[in-house]
C-alpha cells in the first residue's frame, strides 16, 4: 500500500512538472510571436515613412523649378525691347516738359502713353515665362538722354525728334523681324500686335520733325 502510494505521489509530481514545462513553453511561443508582430508592424511604419518622406520630397523639387524655355535669342529681342521701352518713356517724359513745339509735346506725351503700355505687357509676359527684364536703361541711353537734357528750346526740339526718328526705324526692323522669326508663340503675337503702333509712331515722328524749324 506504502509503494503505490509513493508511486501515485511521484506520478503526480511528474505530471505537474510536464503540464508547468507546457505552459512555460506557450508563454515563450506566445512572447516571440507578439514580439515579431510588434517588429514587424514596426518595420512596415519605418518603411512607410521613408517612402512617403522620398516621395513629398521629389514633388517639391519639381514644383519649385523657375527655369525659362525662352530661347536665347527671344530674351535678347525681349531685353532689347524693354530697354528700348523705358528710354521711349524717359525721353517722352522730358520732351513733355522742355520741348517749346507744342507737336514735339503732344508727340512726348504720346510716347510716354504707348511705351508705358507696351511695357506692361512685356513685363507680364516675361514673368509668365520666367525671364528676368532690366529694371533701368543701360549706360548708353542714359548718356544720351544726359546729352538731350542739356538742350533747350529749339536746339532740343530739332534733336528730340531727329532721334525719335532714328530710333523707331530701328524699332520698326526689330520687331518684324520678331514677328516673323520669334521662337515663342506668345512673344511672336506680342511683337506683331505693337508693330503697328510703332509704325505710326515712325510717321508721328517723321511728321513732327518736319515741322520743326
Amino acid at each position: 500500500m506504502k509503494q503505490k502510494l509513493a508511486l501515485f505521489a511521484i506520478a503526480a509530481v511528474l505530471a505537474f512538472g510536464c503540464t508547468k514545462t507546457e505552459n512555460a513553453n506557450t508563454e515563450t511561443t506566445d512572447t516571440s510571436t507578439t514580439t515579431a508582430a510588434s517588429d514587424t508592424m514596426s518595420t512596415t511604419s519605418t518603411m512607410s515613412s521613408t517612402d512617403t518622406s522620398g516621395t513629398a520630397g521629389t514633388a517639391g523639387t519639381s514644383s519649385t523649378t523657375g527655369t525659362t524655355t525662352v530661347s536665347s535669342a527671344d530674351q535678347d529681342f525681349m531685353t532689347k525691347a524693354a530697354i528700348g521701352g523705358m528710354a521711349e518713356v524717359n525721353m517722352g517724359n522730358m520732351a513733355a516738359q522742355k520741348a517749346t513745339n507744342a507737336d514735339v509735346k503732344a508727340f512726348g506725351n504720346q510716347m510716354v502713353t504707348d511705351h508705358s503700355k507696351a511695357n506692361d505687357e512685356l513685363k507680364a509676359l516675361a514673368a509668365q515665362k520666367g525671364v528676368t527684364l532690366p529694371a533701368d536703361v543701360d549706360d548708353e541711353h542714359k548718356k544720351k538722354a544726359d546729352a538731350m537734357n542739356a538742350k533747350s528750346g529749339k536746339d532740343f526740339d530739332k534733336a528730340y525728334m531727329a532721334d525719335m526718328v532714328e530710333d523707331h526705324e530701328k524699332d520698326v526692323k526689330e520687331f518684324e523681324k520678331a514677328s516673323k522669326d520669334a521662337q515663342d508663340a506668345d512673344l511672336k503675337a506680342w511683337a506683331a500686335k505693337t508693330l503697328p503702333t510703332l509704325q505710326h509712331h515712325l510717321q508721328m515722328a517723321k511728321d513732327t520733325k518736319g515741322k520743326v524749324k
